[in-house]
């Protein structure tokens, strides 16, 4: 709607980047907003615990996700082929680091590491990052907002006028 308002149609729309970063503001804004109604422990957990997964999974998955893409992409980039065996021993590689089975974390079952054919963002090169990018933006927005800093609500309502008439981190 802002954009809509203050870019002419052809720069209105804009990228997923920016998308997430307002989704995951006011998330955090609404967080923030429920923990302080919250009537009770039992609901404030509720609340942490629910975005504590959110967090595991647009933050630390989209960012091994990131790391996955950029491996595959990087045998590709130099002529190397690339099986499902290999393809699923580079995602393994990737889980076990992630989640520390060498150091006795956890120990990740091998089925899991055909996880990466049933991931649709996959098949759409480079897109995932922006879920773990966008959150990190996110969260310095809400905060600052929440901090009442100066000119921070202005610059966070500013972003999103822009729409796509100029790049993300612009």
């Amino acid at each position: 709607v802002l954009a809509n308002k203050a870019q002419p149609s052809i720069y209105a729309p804009y990228s997923i980047f920016v998308a997430e970063i307002a989704s995951t503001t006011n998330e955090a804004l609404l967080l923030d907003a429920r923990l302080k109604q919250a009537k009770d422990d039992d609901e404030r957990l509720l609340y942490l615990g629910a975005a504590l997964e959110n967090l595991r999974g647009t933050f630390f998955r989209q960012a091994m996700f990131a790391e996955f893409e950029a491996a595959i992409h990087g045998k590709v980039d130099k002529g190397e082929a690339l099986t499902g065996e290999e393809i699923t021993a580079i995602y393994a590689d990737i889980l076990k680091r992630y989640h520390g089975e060498a150091q006795g974390v956890m120990t990740i079952d091998p089925a899991y590491a055909l996880e990466w054919a049933y991931v649709p963002h996959f098949y759409h090169g480079f897109y995932v990052f922006q879920y773990a990018t966008s959150i990190a933006a996110a969260q310095d927005f809400a905060q600052r907002i929440l901090d009442k800093e100066p000119g921070a609500l202005a610059a966070y309502l500013k972003m999103l006028g822009a729409g796509g008439s100029a790049y993300p981190y612009e």
